[in-house]
């Protein structure tokens, strides 16, 4: 990869905090955006810029079709059969929001949510594959399981085992921990859910920007992840779902776009995807996150997907994994420091989170940034796992596409002064 002509594509990394060049590792919170997809952006609300599915002027005609071709252009690039798969939300918490409140109506069926079921979840949940299922349990009484990780980190496949049952219908998983950086077993997880007969839920946001994703390949139900963590907009995000589940399922939100029929009774669905997407869509944030090419003129609006395609996400995971060694190598050199998660970077995705002695985690994020080093600190929105952990906050750093070793280098020896001469 051409560091060079890749940090050149983000011109925020131009700008200087507190006067010094900014180094920004923040990416697992959301990512920044090159001019491509800048670009792109601008380009749609100067020249294409309307409603979809519901004109037949040429500006609504060209709409739908870039947004109907980013669908098919996400679906390639995590392995689904086509767009009809993809459903385009606002983020990854939405996408398993829709997952649960589909589960909860009674028009789905036989995947519908009755009391006396079981769920199962993980403690390295993010708060957004979890407070859902809290709530359902709450409300109709389905049992919530919370399946623990072991002494290194890793989850407990041996309890995940035993508490698989019968009643089980619905497992839930992230595939790489916001917190640990751990790498679930995805595949193997998605195989002993079917075995008694549930349904699998992977939260995608930290794997799909990082690493190479075949929704087919893990064997999963639903997919969820956000376009903001790679390199798109805010405010667009993805569920993947198998095409004969979507089918069945029942809409989560109900008006303009998926409906087929309404009369003053009833009303009847739209196909898919659109069956689930109510209302006026974020036609940009899709189009800026899986490209499309205006048939007509040729013109190709570049998106996330392509961007990221044209590296390759080998490559991309290949990076990161180079740099999170590096960093690992460099933080367990430094006193005081101590690490959470697996200690080599083929077991973990490109997130290291890391507790100072003495040293209060947000202290330390303020003195990095004073640096020019923007980190997060605090519990990751996974306050479950970080009192399991009795780490209470810490400083993440998260790795992409635009870092480079000299900035971990730079990051290193800040964060060795901070603790050497600002925190006694």
């Amino acid at each position: 990869m051409d560091m060079q002509a890749t940090r050149a594509d983000f011109p925020i990394l131009e700008r200087k905090i507190n006067g010094k060049p900014l180094i920004y590792f923040d990416n697992a919170a959301t990512t920044q955006k090159p001019r491509q997809v800048l670009h792109t952006i601008q380009e749609f609300y100067r020249t294409y810029n309307a409603n979809i599915h519901r004109s037949t002027h040429t500006l609504g005609l060209q709409a739908t079709e870039l947004y109907e071709q980013a669908h098919e252009n996400v679906a390639r690039f995590i392995g689904a059969d086509d767009g009809q798969e993809i459903v385009f939300v606002r983020n990854s918490t939405e996408a398993i929001n829709l997952v649960a409140y589909s589960l909860l109506c009674p028009d789905s069926g036989r995947w519908h949510l009755r009391r006396g079921d079981e769920v199962l979840v993980t403690v390295m949940e993010h708060h957004s594959n979890l407070v859902p299922w809290q709530m359902i349990s709450r409300w109709i009484g389905v049992a919530l399981k919370v399946i623990d990780i072991s002494d290194d980190r890793v989850l407990d496949l041996e309890q995940l085992r035993a508490a698989l049952s019968t009643r089980t219908k619905l497992v839930c998983c992230s595939h790489v921990s916001n917190v640990l950086g751990t790498i679930n077993p995805v595949r193997e997880i998605g195989q002993l859910a079917h075995q008694v007969g549930a349904l699998f839920l992977v939260d995608g946001a930290q794997s799909a920007p990082h690493m190479p994703v075949d929704v087919k390949e893990l064997g999963c139900d639903f997919f969820a992840f956000s376009g903001h963590k790679m390199l798109a907009p805010m405010g667009i995000g993805v569920l993947y779902g198998r095409r004969e589940l979507l089918e069945e399922m029942s809409p989560f939100l109900y008006g303009g776009d998926m409906i087929a029929s309404v009369t003053l009774q009833a009303a009847t669905w739209n196909k898919l995807p659109w069956k689930f997407e109510a209302g006026t869509a974020n036609v940009c944030g899709g189009i800026a996150l899986g490209g499309a090419t205006d048939l007509s003129s040729e013109q190709h609006l570049e998106g996330a997907v392509d961007y990221l395609e044209r590296i390759g996400m080998a490559r991309v995971r290949a990076h990161e994994e180079e740099l999170a060694e590096y960093a690992l190598q460099g933080l367990r050199g430094i006193g005081g420091v101590h690490i959470y998660g697996p200690l080599t970077a083929k077991e973990r995705g490109g997130v290291v989170a890391f507790t100072v002695e003495q040293g209060d985690a947000h202290l330390v994020a303020k003195l990095l940034d004073d640096e020019g080093i923007a980190v997060r600190a605090g519990g990751h929105c996974a306050h479950p796992l970080a009192h399991r952990l009795r780490a209470g906050a810490t400083v993440r750093v998260s790795f992409y596409i635009y870092n480079t070793r000299e900035e971990v280098d730079y990051f290193l020896n800040v964060l060795e002064d901070i603790i050497r001469h600002k925190l006694v």
